[in-house]
């Protein structure tokens, strides 16, 4: 039996990781569900820049701080608020949703440290993975069954994206494009607009400032697009916390939210 992965670093939704195993798992099945449970709650989800011109239709796009920064669709603007799902996790609202939340309750793991093969991984808490009645079963006879190739497949492309992503935000590191964000809501009954800090953004004058071979370079390439969608996507703030306020999620005037 293989070895469960490490658990001390799991990523966003993960509550546990086991890997697919014919010797474990030879009659449990996969079901669908139509309540999202793990995205209750969750304000930013990871997103790779293959999603970016579907995702700036709903979402503002920002930058996580730190080193390791990926883009992230805020799903709303308060730390625990998610504007689009319901506490039993319904979906209230037609949404692009992200390749990072379709992949769950699945991902691909390093099970061994020194070695880069990943293996198929599941979530055993969230009770889509299991022995039931219904669903599709992960084994046929010896072999992965039809849907866990597919599966397994999604996951393979995600990872492909991932490194796509992992290089686009090492080009814009590249020209220092990339600052400490700061958005700002003004309300009527408030003399101070409230601001949304904690992120990073693209600096539109750095990026004005950047040699023309640069942009050129970027517009070939398809790079350039990606960064005005996340630009143009920055305008959803207001509408994002206008449904926050509308569910009566809205922050109070006394805090200082984060992003």
């Amino acid at each position: 039996m293989a070895s469960a992965p490490q658990a001390q670093s799991l990523p966003l939704f993960y509550k546990e990781l086991v890997p697919v195993s014919k010797q474990d798992h030879a009659n449990w099945r996969s079901r669908q569900t139509d309540k999202a449970k793990w995205l209750v709650n969750q304000h930013a989800v990871p997103l790779t820049v293959e999603e970016f011109p579907a995702a700036q239709r709903h979402f503002p796009i920002v930058f996580s701080s730190g080193d390791d920064t990926v883009p992230l669709a805020l799903m709303g603007m308060n730390e625990g608020v998610n504007v689009f799902v319901d506490d039993d996790g319904t979906l209230n609202t037609p949404i692009y949703m992200p390749a990072y939340a379709r992949r769950y309750p699945f991902l691909l793991a390093r099970l061994d440290p020194e070695k880069d093969d990943l293996s198929l991984c599941f979530d055993p808490t969230s009770e889509l993975v299991g022995e039931f009645d219904e669903g599709e079963l992960l084994f046929d006879g010896d072999d992965a069954s039809e849907a866990c190739k597919a599966t397994l497949q999604f996951c393979e492309q995600f990872e492909i994206a991932g490194s796509k992503t992992g290089n686009f935000v090492e080009e814009i590191k590249k020209h220092n494009l990339l600052i400490d964000g700061e958005l700002s809501i003004q309300l009527e009954e408030q003399e101070e607009p409230l601001m949304y800090r904690g992120f990073q953004m693209i600096d539109e004058n750095k990026l004005r400032d950047l040699r023309g071979d640069v942009l050129r370079g970027w517009n070939q390439n398809g790079l350039l697009p990606l960064i005005y969608a996340h630009l143009f996507s920055l305008e959803l703030v207001r509408e994002i916390f206008a449904h926050q306020a509308g569910q009566g999620k809205a922050p109070q005037l006394t805090q200082q939210p984060q992003a």
